[in-house]
């Protein structure tokens, strides 16, 4: 756009006074060598661990630490792992929404940090658990239930609850809510911190510690599914809600018992603020060109140091162009600059950061659809089979434990068969980029569903010709429930792929000071699965269905009236044209690039 290049403020500086014309630099690469050359030159020989990323691990109480090799690693990890299973078991037996993630993680990169929000937020979820076990548990909460039979139910002549027991519920079910939406974007990024940014190996424990870290919440899944299950049939849910107060309660004594260990990143500041003010600072500047007589550079601090706690600088990229006159230094910014009229090229950075991460994780919302219709659909449809295995009849309600099942059989396995052969197809040191991850996951949930809508056709015109249409409650002895199996398994290679894949992404990609936000992503982007499956169900049943004309939707509650093979086969449609998007965006995706300076570069550069 013709616009000519501005240099950094040490380059200026440097400049003969009596030369008081701004000299034009070709290639925009000038600024971010000089960004590199000008901290070199600065440092000399300072210590590596605080250049690495700009950000050094500190302990609770914000110091630096003396000896690393005391903590973080994978000992400080597994402590975070067991808080992990025991909230995974809390949320999959509850099924409270976390579409309100990202306020954990402002808080934790704003404030507080990871490690005193998981700390509050696991303390106000525990709060939560223990107010539902007492719904549930005492009488006072619960309305007269003695003249409550089988028949009042359908007709809807039970007691009500009382207004007050019905403000208590809620009251708790928010906490609980709450709770679990601050603990949810800290947890991986608080594990992942653990691990030191120099070692050599630093990527291979990254992408190891993401795995395990789903597998912590997959153990969780397959508990909630089976074990609390069990114990609400057998003993009621009073029972089950207490189990899962106790777990939670152990596992806030097995996190605070590793904090020792733990390794700590200072908060940034409010990243909200931060993002406004370029946001101000660039639309302020709107009509300003880059080769204004009056511009100066583009702003950032001099040195290694950012003007951002707990982040390092971030180098110049080209992306967003129109964001840089948030940095754009002119001279009436003076040399204490407001920062709602001037941002450093680091904060500026953050904010291309965000929005070019933005559509990856919403590719992702198709995956948490699909997996929202599976819990409902894929049960009415067990409802319908036979789900004995030899003497042992399965609970139709365990039939969502399979997917956790595969999903631990797959972990068990990924780095003795499937790193190794996607190493020898890709030539990725660690079988496949974060991307590539996504992609194949999104890509066999397209085969999942198709899967499903194929033997949901079988297994209706099954029920058709065998006289079943009208006893959709009613199991067909020769048809197992297993086969649903295939699409559960499918469905469990397609999360582990992708949301591994994505946790990972998001972690190495986000702005250092906003990793949490970065994690709140994917917590959002399936909160917003489950609203996105209620606007499609909804529409679904307006457009296919027809009281009036007795035609039945495709989601009619009798499964063998319905059409729940054309749902699963709109599903597949859309989930392609999802990933023919997912596509194009990883293709045009440029990785960060981080840098790392050498302590021995830098006394040459000095010397």
């Amino acid at each position: 756009m013709g616009s000519k290049e501005i240099l950094s403020q040490e380059c200026t500086s440097a400049r003969s006074p009596a030369d008081g014309r701004m000299e034009s630099v070709v290639g925009r690469s000038n600024l971010q060598f000089h960004f590199s050359h000008s901290d070199e030159r600065r440092l000399g020989g300072i210590d590596r661990a605080s250049v690495a990323n700009g950000t050094t691990p500190v302990n609770l109480w914000g110091k630096p630490i003396d000896n690393l090799s005391k903590t973080g690693g994978w000992i400080a990890a597994f402590f975070i792992f067991g808080n992990e299973i025991a909230e995974r078991m809390a949320y999959f037996g509850l099924s409270v929404n976390m579409i309100s993630s990202v306020l954990g993680g402002f808080i934790a990169d704003a404030y507080l940090g990871r490690y005193w929000t998981i700390a509050i937020f696991t303390t106000i979820y525990l709060v939560g658990l223990i107010g539902i076990t007492l719904c549930a548990t005492m009488s006072v909460f619960i309305p007269n239930q003695d003249q409550c039979y089988e028949l009042s139910k359908l007709l809807g002549a039970c007691e009500p609850a009382k207004s007050w027991q019905m403000l208590y519920l809620y009251i708790v079910l928010y906490v609980t809510a709450f709770g679990a939406a601050g603990i949810r974007p800290c947890v991986s990024s608080f594990g992942a911190d653990q691990f030191d940014e120099r070692s050599k190996d630093y990527k291979a424990h990254l992408d190891r510690f993401f795995n395990f870290f789903y597998l912590s919440v997959t153990v969780g899944a397959i508990v909630a599914f089976t074990m609390v299950v069990y114990i609400q049939m057998k003993r009621g849910w009073g029972s089950a809600f207490a189990s899962l107060a106790i777990a939670m309660a152990i596992s806030n004594v097995v996190f605070f018992a590793g904090t020792p260990l733990y390794r700590h990143r200072l908060p940034g500041g409010s990243p909200l603020t931060r993002v406004a003010q370029v946001l101000v600072a660039a639309f302020r500047k709107r009509n300003v060109p880059f080769s204004s007589s009056d511009s100066i550079d583009l702003y950032e601090l001099p040195g290694q140091n950012s003007a951002i706690k707990g982040s390092g600088k971030i180098n110049h990229t080209d992306g967003f162009r129109w964001l840089d006159k948030a940095a754009l230094q002119l001279k009436e910014d003076g040399v204490d600059p407001n920062p709602w009229r001037l941002c450093t090229v680091t904060q500026v950075e953050e904010v291309k950061i965000l929005l070019k991460l933005l559509p990856i994780p919403m590719c992702t919302i198709m995956l948490s659809v699909v997996l929202t219709e599976y819990l409902t659909l894929s049960v009415q449809q067990a409802y319908t089979m036979n789900t004995h295995m030899g003497h042992l009849k399965l609970p139709v309600i365990c039939m969502p434990v399979f997917p956790g099942l595969s999903i631990f059989l797959i972990l068990a396995l990924y780095y003795s068969t499937f790193a190794p052969l996607s190493r020898r197809i890709t030539g990725h040191p660690h079988g496949a980029s974060q991307l590539q991850r996504v992609g194949f996951g999104l890509a066999v949930s397209i085969l999942s569903v198709a899967w499903a809508g194929a033997f949901e056709r079988y297994r209706r015109n099954y029920a058709i010709k065998h006289g079943y249409e009208a006893l959709f409650l009613s199991p067909m002895p020769n048809l197992s429930a297993y086969w649903l199996l295939i699409q559960y398994c499918l469905i469990g290679i397609a999360e582990v792929f992708c949301i591994v894949g994505l946790l990972e992404f998001l972690y190495q990609e986000a702005p250092d000071a906003m990793r949490s936000i970065g994690s709140a992503y994917a917590a959002v982007a399936g909160g917003l699965g489950c609203f996105v499956a209620t606007i499609i169900n909804n529409i679904v049943k307006s457009i296919t269905g027809n009281e009036a004309e007795g035609r039945p939707s495709w989601l009619s509650q009798n499964i063998n009236m319905g059409r729940f093979d054309y749902f699963y086969w709109l599903l597949t449609v859309l989930s392609l044209i999802n990933f023919c998007v997912f596509l194009l965006l990883a293709h045009i995706y440029k990785y960060r690039v981080r840098k790392v300076v050498d302590p021995e570069i830098m006394r040459a550069t000095t010397t």
